[in-house]
């Protein structure tokens, strides 16, 4: 969408922190021993005391309120009884709808003690994140997010998921602009216009380049091909003239 209006900024401004307040606070909870699923409840409750509701399953009847993936898995993992253990890496992925207005937001997480390796790829994996941030602004090309990301990955020897997009957001969960792309595309030639929103939400990955479904019938899940430590974080913006707004922020 496009906003027009202070009223449609605070709405989505609105939604995003509650997006975010419930990663927040799913993170925090993330130790050795609970389930997918208990984090999945915490996440909920502070969406529904919120008047909030989660988007996969409004848009789509997602199997849980939110996204939990592990380890191997990069994207749209099922909240369930997989249990967290020590050294594992956690993507939650938080969307939800209040009033109207959809928000979405993601982080990923190293539960210790993890390798310096996946340190280094989780605190890249923001830097990724910010780079394509630093890119948006009214008239510049949507393009460039994807060059910058693409650009820092190969500087410090990352590969990218090249079929996991960012996506507009705002009326609905997804929107124009479609597809938006965290990698270089020679295809990309859309502008940046005052008031747009969409997310940035890269995949930074040890070696992976694809997201694929799985072999066990869960309509689901996607993993990284080849299998690879993942990371994604990820930031709902309105485009403006001084840059972006970031909507999913917890305060």
């Amino acid at each position: 969408m496009v906003i027009t209006t202070e009223e449609e900024l605070q709405k989505l401004k609105e939604v995003g922190r509650l997006c975010a307040i419930a990663v927040e606070t799913m993170a925090k909870a993330l130790e050795p021993g609970i389930t997918t699923r208990e984090l999945d409840v915490i996440g909920r409750k502070v969406l529904e005391d919120n008047g909030a509701q989660s988007a996969p399953e409004f848009c789509y009847e997602f199997p849980g309120a939110t996204c939990i993936s592990v380890n191997e898995e990069v994207a749209h993992g099922i909240p369930g009884d997989r249990r967290i253990e020590a050294g594992d890496l956690v993507n939650i992925d938080v969307s939800a709808v209040k009033d109207g207005f959809f928000g979405d937001t993601g982080s990923s997480f190293a539960v210790p003690p993890v390798s310096r390796q996946i340190e280094k790829l989780c605190r890249d994996g923001r830097r990724a994140l910010w780079t394509g941030l630093q890119q948006v602004k009214t008239g510049r090309p949507i393009a460039g997010i994807g060059n910058a990301i693409g650009a820092f990955a190969q500087k410090n020897r990352y590969t990218l998921i090249s079929n996991l997009a960012s996506h507009g957001v705002g009326r609905s969960l997804h929107e124009e602009p479609k597809e938006v792309s965290t990698w270089p595309d020679p295809d990309e030639t859309r502008i940046m216009e005052e008031g747009l929103v969409f997310t940035i939400e890269p995949f930074l990955s040890l070696g992976g380049t694809w997201a694929e479904d799985g072999s066990n019938g869960d309509p689901w899940t996607l993993y990284s091909d080849p299998r690879a430590p993942t990371v994604q974080y990820e930031h709902t913006i309105v485009v403006t003239r001084n840059g972006p707004i970031i909507l999913t922020l917890p305060d």
